[in-house]
């Protein structure tokens, strides 16, 4: 091998790599992403990876920062890093890198890469939302523009489609929050809107000592109520959908299960049932996509 082929054969190979790892991160830590992408097409499914794992980094920001100031910090440096993709010049990093990939493979738009990025600047604020439509205006900037942002990946450009996108993404990120309500109370971070907890005569110190409650379980009934409107209304157009854009939907049938579980548990969040790994998942999942349901 000459020395041009070598050095072409070890980029291959160091290229190979990374995308594993990305990949391997990918599956740890968004298990659920992960798997719907698995439906994609080859040619694309990579591209959706590098998205998902844009995402989880900045979405872990708040975890892994000591100080809201590093946080803006490292949201910044995501910025920068758009700013040299879109310039052509990306950054030697194995996210970034990647992530360029995707942007050039799906025409992803920068403006919709940017509001993913500061919609995280919330997570960083030690105040909880003022009311449920703020929450909603969260769960749209983190994970339904997300959602629309597969589509671009996956070659669908439908008004349809779209909204469905989004509406499953904002009702996948309503679920996370009632998912991850122990994992933040550990954190003594809230997430619950301050008028549905002044309503329900909820305080966040109870939650942050992991204690039930039946003021808790209105407040996660009214979100649950909410993310299945938003799951009706990703679905009102559901025969104008087409069939590709389904790894960017399937995470609504999930939704719809962890959503059921809830209301099993009686709306306690805390409940040990919640805490246990659901089995099955991914058959699940290939059963909705032979269908060509969401």
């Amino acid at each position: 091998m000459t020395e041009p082929q070598s050095r072409t054969a070890g980029r291959r190979t160091a290229g190979r790599q990374t995308a594993d790892s990305l990949i391997a991160d990918l599956r740890r830590h968004d298990r659920d992403r992960y798997q719907t992408a698995l439906f994609a097409q080859t040619e694309r499914r990579e591209h959706l990876f590098a998205l998902y794992a844009f995402n989880h980094e900045i979405a872990k920001t708040a975890e892994v920062v000591s100080e809201a100031m590093l946080g803006h910090i490292r949201l910044q440096w995501w910025r920068e890093s758009l700013e040299g993709i879109y310039a052509g010049t990306p950054r030697a990093h194995e996210i970034v890198e990647p992530l360029a990939g995707a942007v050039a493979a799906g025409g992803l738009p920068r403006a919709g890469l940017e509001t993913l990025i500061d919609a995280r600047e919330f997570d960083l604020e030690d105040q909880p939302p003022a009311d449920l439509a703020a929450l909603e205006g969260y769960a749209h900037g983190t994970s339904g523009v997300l959602q629309t942002l597969a589509l671009r990946i996956l070659g669908v450009e439908s008004a349809e489609a779209e909204e469905a996108a989004r509406e499953v993404g904002i009702a996948w990120a309503l679920v996370g929050l009632l998912r991850a309500i122990p994992f933040h109370a550990r954190q003594k971070r809230l997430y619950l809107p301050v008028d549905l907890c002044h309503a329900a005569d909820l305080h966040a110190g109870p939650i942050f000592e992991l204690q039930s409650s039946d003021a808790l379980a209105e407040v996660a009934r009214a979100l649950a109520g909410a993310a299945e409107a938003h799951l009706e209304k990703a679905r009102g157009a559901a025969g104008s959908v087409p069939r590709r854009a389904l790894p960017a939907l399937l995470l609504a049938p999930l939704a719809d299960r962890h959503l059921r579980r809830l209301a099993k548990a009686g709306y306690d969040p805390f409940h040990p049932d919640l805490q246990r790994e659901a089995p099955g998942q991914i058959w699940r999942l290939a059963w909705w996509a032979l269908r060509g349901r969401y």
